[in-house]
């Protein structure tokens, strides 16, 4: 556990209404994938609107850099407005005060998991499940750099444009906006 400050699933009640908008959750940064060089570290945060991964950043080492990372693509590929919920686990990085200042400043809500319980990271956990057992675990990565373009072409290539989602109504994320959109 750390001392920084964390902002409880209340945090919820000053939101915005999600009502057909957004709502991103950032997630642990897991999975760790082995390669033949060593452990690299995956962020992501997903949007939960429509499934898509907004924002990512791989490392061989976890930090808060790396979840720093992962925000900051998903601000330049969104430029949420402000009261955007931003939802993630009780890590040490997320609570962080460099983190919590980029939520700050841009006016994101932040929202924390409730202490042991995993249910309230299930979308993020489910994601993880679906990249660890799509990719990850039929392959031997002789290196992290490997490893790290297989991952991005399953996330922007394959995921975000092509993989369905039965929540979507077997749409792809990047389908299931378009037609929102258009809507």
């Amino acid at each position: 556990m750390h001392s920084e400050r964390c902002m409880s699933g209340s945090a919820r009640g000053r939101a915005k209404p999600l009502v057909a908008r957004p709502e991103w959750r950032a997630c642990p940064t897991q999975p760790y994938v082995w390669t033949l060089e060593g452990w690299l570290y995956l962020a992501v945060l997903l949007d939960l609107y429509s499934r898509r991964v907004v924002g990512w950043a791989m490392s061989q080492r976890v930090t808060g850099e790396l979840t720093e990372q992962a925000l900051t693509m998903a601000l330049a590929k969104r430029a949420p407005t402000a009261g955007l919920l931003h939802h993630s686990d009780r890590g040490s990085q997320y609570a962080a005060t460099s983190y919590q200042r980029v939520l700050d400043e841009y006016g994101l809500i932040p929202s924390v998991s409730r202490t042991g319980n995993c249910w309230d990271n299930a979308c993020v956990e489910s994601f993880f499940g679906t990249l660890k057992r799509e990719l990850i675990h039929h392959r031997q990565y002789h290196t992290r750099e490997e490893a790290k373009q297989e991952i991005f072409e399953y996330l922007e290539v394959f995921y975000n444009r092509q993989r369905r989602h039965s929540t979507l109504g077997y749409r792809s994320p990047a389908e299931y906006e378009a037609k929102a959109a258009v809507a």
